[in-house]
C-alpha cells in the first residue's frame, strides 16, 4: 500500500529532529535544510512508490514552503558540499595527513551507528538510550580540531 506525503514528512521530521542527527549535522557541511532536501530527493520516491517531480519534492519541505527554484538550488549547494567533504578526505589521504591510525576512531564510530541504527530498526529505542549517549560523546570527543592532532 503506497504511503502519503504526510508519512513521509512525519518520517523526515523524526530523522532530523534525532539527538544523534542534530549532533553529527552540527558538525557537518550541510545545513538543515540541504540535508531535509537530500532526504527529500533521495528517499522520498521509494518511501512514496512513485516518482516525483521538483514541485511535488519541494512541498515535501519541512515549515516554510519553498518554491521548486528554491528547492533545486538548496539540492545543488548541499550535493556541492558533500562532494567537497568526499574530496577533502581524499586529498588529505592522498598527502598522507589521514593515514589509517587517524582514521580508526571516526571508522569505529560509523560502525557504532550502523549497529545503533539497524538496532532501532528492531528493537525499542529505550533499550538503545546507553548507546546512544556513548555514540553522542564520541561524536562531540570527534568533532574537536583536537582530534586530527598527530603525534
Amino acid at each position: 500500500m503506497p504511503r502519503k506525503a504526510a508519512d513521509f514528512q512525519a518520517w523526515l521530521k523524526a530523522v532530523v529532529e534525532d539527538p544523534l542527527v542534530k549532533a553529527m549535522l552540527r558538525r557537518s557541511l550541510l545545513t538543515r535544510p540541504q540535508l531535509e532536501t537530500l532526504l527529500i530527493d533521495q528517499m522520498a520516491p521509494g518511501f512514496l512508490g512513485r516518482e516525483l517531480k521538483t514541485d511535488e519534492k519541494a512541498s515535501l519541505r519541512l515549515g516554510k514552503k519553498v518554491t521548486r527554484g528554491s528547492f533545486n538550488r538548496t539540492l545543488r549547494q548541499a550535493r556541492e558540499n558533500v562532494l567537497k567533504a568526499i574530496y577533502t578526505v581524499l586529498l588529505l589521504g592522498y598527502l598522507g595527513l589521514l593515514t589509517t591510525p587517524a582514521l580508526e576512531p571516526y571508522v569505529e564510530l560509523g560502525s557504532a551507528l550502523k549497529r545503533y541504527s539497524e538496532a532501532l530498526r528492531s528493537g525499542p529505542p529505550e533499550l538503545l538510550e546507553g548507546l546512544r549517549e556513548s555514540i553522542m560523546r564520541k561524536v562531540a570527543e570527534l568533532a574537536s580540531p583536537r582530534a586530527l592532532k598527530t603525534g
